[in-house]
């Protein structure tokens, strides 16, 4: 602080007396300035006005800017929430997918370590747009560790959709002209795009028209792109026809095959529903 002269006190007290204290300030009688009770620093200072003179406007202490920079954390974790929340309403269509998440892992298929180590490598992903193709029987948990990837990226605030063909066409059968091209555009603004149980939809000329024109844009904009399919490795590699070979080329050029093997566990979950079933309906469950 500069010296305090009798010209600079003047301007002070003529300052303070105008001004409104505050809860929590005093006007210290060293130098007659307004200060913070809690941690004792100024809450105003003298400077030189550039008209002339000096003038003493008022200055923030150490509380008020922790108190500030609290508030603004506070707002970024609030806003942060927010928009999470809306890129799952936007990301994650089908609500089942919300359970989707490592939390409801059951920890018997070894190939999670996989998803765990995609997400905690995703910037390095992103960047050199690495993908995965998840192929297997039915039931094996593809979807599932899919979802496991999109929930956890969604939680870091990356925008992901993961939806399928036949949604995606159905979409593009009720939009024309500038609409049409709106939607498919949007499917590049997001980071990650899954595409779930590829092989499911029509194969009409049309729709595989359209799943080349998605599954190109995707590997022209080098954004990463995750593939869920029944379809065996060998089928993507020898393709039916043209048509099937430019899609499933694109996605073997920049997605890492991963084979999931071994139990349904959908057969599983049918079971442990029937016998829950039996249980809610036995006559010894019911009351008179």
């Amino acid at each position: 602080m500069m010296e305090l002269t009798e010209e600079i006190r003047a301007v002070i007290d003529k300052t303070t007396a105008a001004m409104k204290l505050g809860e929590g300030e005093y006007i210290a009688p060293a130098d007659g300035l307004v200060h913070c009770r809690k941690c004792g620093a100024p809450r105003q200072t003298v400077i030189r006005s550039p008209f002339g003179g000096y003038i003493a406007p008022r200055c923030v202490c150490p509380c008020q800017q922790e108190k500030e920079r609290r508030r603004r954390e506070a707002e970024e974790r609030r806003q942060r929430m927010e928009r999470i929340r809306r890129r799952k309403a936007q990301g994650l269509q089908d609500r089942y997918l919300y359970g989707y998440t490592f939390a409801h892992d059951n920890g018997e298929k070894p190939v999670m370590a996989k998803a765990h180590a995609y997400v905690n490598h995703w910037p390095q992903a992103f960047k050199k747009n690495i993908g995965l193709l998840l192929f297997g029987d039915v039931g094996t948990g593809k979807s599932f560790l899919a979802g496991c990837i999109a929930n956890a990226l969604l939680e870091r605030d990356v925008p992901v959709l993961m939806t399928n063909f036949p949604t995606i066409l159905a979409r593009l059968c009720g939009t024309f002209g500038e609409d049409r091209t709106a939607f498919l555009n949007s499917l590049g603004d997001y980071d990650l795009l899954i595409i779930d149980d590829l092989g499911a939809e029509r194969n009409t000329e049309y729709a595989l028209e359209q799943m080349f024109s998605i599954i190109d844009s995707r590997y022209r904009c080098k954004k990463p792109l995750i593939v869920t399919t029944n379809l065996k490795l060998d089928e993507l590699k020898h393709p039916p026809d043209l048509a099937h070979a430019r899609i499933y080329d694109r996605i073997l050029e920049r997605c890492a095959p991963i084979l999931f093997a071994g139990k349904n566990f959908r057969e599983d979950n049918a079971a442990s529903t029937k016998a829950a079933a039996r249980r809610i309906v036995s006559p010894d469950n019911q009351k008179n």
